[in-house]
């Protein structure tokens, strides 16, 4: 769960990750597998008020080590596996059905599954795919040759366009509303071009082991482009010197958190005066934007340095790193040798995975992401009840009219403030399950015999769908998750929050379960995202989803104050020996989850107030016990080494246990409800308690 567009310690064998597994081949029988709430995930021997996570959920943590084809395993991937699993269904139908019209959705998945699982012919094609790309490489004469050819990769979605996996080209590059008129599109220009996770990953000591890896996997790929060994490691030292450079004028997480230090509008010939040996000419009128005003530059320095790199380094330089980025960004769709060794790297060295995922797995993955809203009107027509978003319309304004109360009552908010607050509280606009209107991809080509150029068509209509709306009117419908996605967004732009279909399913929602299960699931997940609309960030924008201070100083003086006590509280969380979470990289989502459960508790107060009968015990415990664990089950994951470091490096959302146990902490409702008393490791005095929202 994101403001815009969300890991400890196991390790588990082949075989026994597939006796686990629920959601697999295509003859698979029944549904898969659906993980309730239980109170059988509890580990009733451990003290909460000495381990609340343990206790809630220490029997599954020993029961779900992470599989061999996971880097993680938690709620989030066992529901995002089983919403693949019933993609991979749907895929499977569609690719038999060549009766269906050429271009209806039904076809469109069909044939684009159908390029994807002929391995015979992608290993027959070799290179093939990307020869024509090679070339191009190999004819560049100059830097105004290079951005041509960097626009045209971006279209392709071969990093830095509109929707892309692996690194970025360069920089990021994409239109979205623009952050201080959020009626019209702008276009933004945002730093890039680095292989690994993140800068500290080039610039610290730590990190070394990573680096080396990294070299030899470049080399490796250069060897696969038919470089002998001596240039193919030349090369892949040219790409590691180029990226630590961009590396070490990059910004932190944290400080790309900042959006009022980061929107630097320019007119055109303001940024070609800024940058004036980067072609931006030849860039914009391959990304079909050349006629657009203005662009949104959000990191000014990373472009500086990028703009006297593009002249200190040789031509041959830059032909290096474009091959490079060009076999990352086509890898998933090449031969089997190519995507494994990428494999080898990016999921099992510097993530921890120890096998790929079925190759079904990765192509349903893929496909959402490609032409998501035709996967996802086949996955709603199918597995999204009517009754789901009924229930959570219920579930929604219960929420919401919780919320509009505690923010007019606040005793640290003035009313001048508080007004605004309140205005724009009341233009949040909701959305479950799916957009009214999907998106229409008939006139995406696709070939049954080209995988990647089915994907590279589908990242082309999107640039194109993009670049031809900056500068127009914001669309209000649009959605920015797929309806199969299992997760949830507050817009801050649109002030519209977003719940997909593929998270309207236990343990988040249940409608079999009773009202402390879900107001403690679903419920803390939509106060959640009603409060990134008043986090650290999200506060910073008006009634009109517009980039601007609306705040007394007094109100955002105590606002700030009582930020930095959840910053100092995660700072101390230590996950891995000498690791610590990121306080500042993590607030705006340690606000929310604040927010979420201390919303969604008080909603469920009222629920039960309102009918006596809903108050009873069920499996031994309270509703309010049952409603703390729900959220406990809700986060729990184990995580392999690796990526929990990569994931504390990069991730604004804290490690799942302690967005268990720092929230409930931090709520008197739950000390009460489970007899935590002051001097346990679960206790915190009311002092130290924090109260926002």
């Amino acid at each position: 769960m994101s403001p815009q567009t969300e890991k400890a310690r196991t390790v588990r064998s082949t075989k026994k990750a597939t006796k686990r597994r629920s959601v697999g081949p295509s003859d698979m029988k029944g549904e898969p597998k659906v993980q309730h709430f239980s109170v059988d995930l509890m580990d009733r021997s451990v003290d909460p008020a000495l381990d609340f996570y343990a206790y809630a959920v220490g029997n599954w943590l020993r029961s779900n080590p992470v599989p061999a084809d996971k880097s993680n395993w938690g709620s989030f991937e066992e529901l995002h596996e089983r919403n693949v699993g019933l993609i991979h269904r749907i895929l499977e139908t569609a690719a038999k059905d060549e009766s269906a019209p050429l271009r209806s959705v039904k076809r469109t998945v069909g044939n684009f599954y159908a390029s994807a699982m002929d391995t015979a012919r992608i290993e027959e094609l070799g290179l093939e795919p990307i020869a024509e790309d090679v070339a191009c490489i190999r004819d560049i004469k100059s830097v105004a040759d290079v951005f041509r050819l960097t626009a045209e990769f971006h279209c392709k979605g071969v990093g830095g366009g509109a929707r892309t996996w692996g690194p970025s080209v360069f920089f990021e590059a994409t239109a979205f509303p623009d952050l201080k008129i959020s009626t019209v599109y702008g276009f933004y220009l945002e730093q890039g071009g680095l292989s690994l996770p993140d800068r500290d990953y080039y610039l610290k000591d730590e990190f070394s082991v990573q680096v080396d890896a990294f070299r030899a996997h470049l080399t490796k790929a250069f060897g696969f482009l038919g470089e002998g060994p001596d240039k193919a490691t030349a090369s892949a030292d040219t790409v590691i010197a180029i990226e630590r450079k961009l590396a070490s004028v990059s910004q932190t997480r944290t400080e790309q958190r900042d959006y009022d230090k980061n929107y630097h509008k320019m007119t055109l010939d303001e940024l070609t005066r800024a940058y004036a040996r980067t072609p931006w000419k030849e860039y914009l009128e391959g990304r079909e934007v050349g006629q657009i005003t203005h662009v949104i530059v959000l990191q000014p320095k990373f472009f500086e340095s990028l703009d006297g790199l593009l002249q200190e380094r040789p031509i041959a330089d830059w032909q290096v790193y474009l091959r490079w980025h060009l076999l990352r960004g086509s890898a998933p769709c090449l031969n089997e040798k190519i995507e494994s060794a990428d494999f080898d790297f990016y999921r099992h060295t510097l993530m921890g995975q120890q096998q790929q995922e079925p190759r079904w797995e990765r192509v349903a993955t893929v496909l959402n992401w490609d032409i998501g809203e035709a996967v996802g009107k086949l996955y709603v027509e199918k597995y999204f009840p009517a009754e789901a978003r009924a229930r959570m319309m219920e579930l929604v304004k219960d929420l919401s009219t919780v919320f509009r109360e505690r923010l007019s009552r606040l005793d640290w908010m003035t009313e001048e403030t508080r007004h605004k607050a309140l205005v724009k509280f009341d233009r949040f606009v909701i959305n479950i399950g799916h957009p009214e209107r999907f998106r229409d991809y008939s006139s995406v080509r696709i070939d049954r015999g080209d995988y990647l150029g089915n994907h590279r068509r589908a990242h082309e209509f999107e640039n194109h769908r993009q670049a031809v709306r900056v500068g127009g009117p914001v669309d209000r419908t649009e959605w920015w998750m797929t309806p199969p996605t299992a997760d949830a967004q507050f817009n801050w732009s649109q002030n519209m929050l977003f719940f997909p279909a593929g998270i309207l399913q236990p343990p988040f929602f249940d409608l079999s379960m009773d009202d402390a299960v879900n107001y403690g699931g679903i419920g803390a997940v939509i106060g959640h995202e009603i409060t990134h609309g008043f986090d650290d960030q999200g506060r910073k924008f008006d009634a009109d989803g517009n980039l601007t201070d609306w705040w007394t100083k007094a109100d955002a003086k105590e606002f700030s104050a009582r930020a930095a006590k959840v910053v100092e509280q995660y700072n101390a969380y230590e996950p891995l020996p000498g690791a610590h979470v990121n306080g500042a990289l993590t607030l705006g989502e340690n606000i929310a989850d604040f927010g979420g459960i201390t919303i969604a508790f008080e909603a469920l107060q009222r629920r039960l107030a309102s009918d006596p009968s809903r108050r009873k015990n069920i499996d031994g415990f309270t509703p309010e016990q049952r409603f703390f664990l729900s959220w406990a089950q809700v986060w729990k994951q184990n995580c392999r080494e690796a990526e929990a470091r990569r994931l504390l490096t990069i991730d604004p959302h804290s490690p799942r246990k302690f967005r268990v146990i720092g929230p409930v902490s931090n709520h008197p409702g739950f000390a009460k409800a489970f007899g935590i008393h002051e001097g346990s490791p679960m206790w915190r005095s009311s002092d130290s308690r924090v109260s926002i929202w």
